[in-house]
């Protein structure tokens, strides 16, 4: 299933057309473990860039591993149904339950580093996260809930914040290609 959407995801750009050849061939070599964390080189997580209704802010967590704001997400952990990890991550890293998909198709593909670092007293090495991201949808309005072994915040930003001043560059990026995706799918869906 998770392949199947993969394959047909349209890439927005070079870097995404570069990033979906290599983790569709990475799948194939590796179909047995790419969805879990046993794979120790590479494996596929789902992220969520959450926005509010009028998509003019995104509610980030406030990573305990990278000490950056950041969007929520996880490994899939045996689970191919993508967007589910995308909204249970949310759901748990946030606090907020009422938190639904834009689309259900898939906002962006990415090859994402992940330095080694220690977690849960074990050191992890680095390798690569296999990001399937989406773009999901919550009010201001609902109570949020720092989840104390994720992250050590959970706040609302202006989307006019993702900049270089306030997060680096490939965050940057990463959110501005997800803000131009919410975009342009809020427009498809009121043409």
């Amino acid at each position: 299933m998770y392949i199947k959407l993969i394959e047909t995801y349209s890439p927005a750009n070079a870097q995404e057309a570069q990033d979906k050849k290599v983790i569709l061939n990475y799948i194939k070599h590796f179909e047995n473990n790419v969805l879990l964390r046993d794979n120790e080189i590479a494996h596929i997580t789902s992220s969520g860039f959450i926005m509010n209704k009028s998509l003019d802010k995104a509610l980030l967590v406030h990573h305990n591993i990278r000490k950056v704001w950041s969007w929520t997400g996880g490994h899939a952990d045996g689970d191919e149904d993508l967007l589910h990890v995308s909204l249970k991550e949310a759901k748990e890293e946030t606090g907020v339950i009422d938190i639904h998909p834009l689309t259900d198709g898939i906002a962006s593909i990415d090859i994402l580093p992940v330095f080694g670092h220690m977690k849960n007293s074990k050191y992890v090495n680095a390798h690569l996260h296999l990001s399937i991201a989406y773009v999901l949808i919550a009010d201001e309005k609902n109570e949020v809930r720092i989840c104390s072994e994720e992250n050590s915040g959970v706040e609302w930003f202006p989307i006019d914040k993702f900049t270089q001043k306030y997060f680096d560059e490939g965050d940057v990026y990463l959110y501005n290609k997800l803000i131009s995706f919410a975009h342009i799918a809020a427009n498809k869906t009121t043409n």
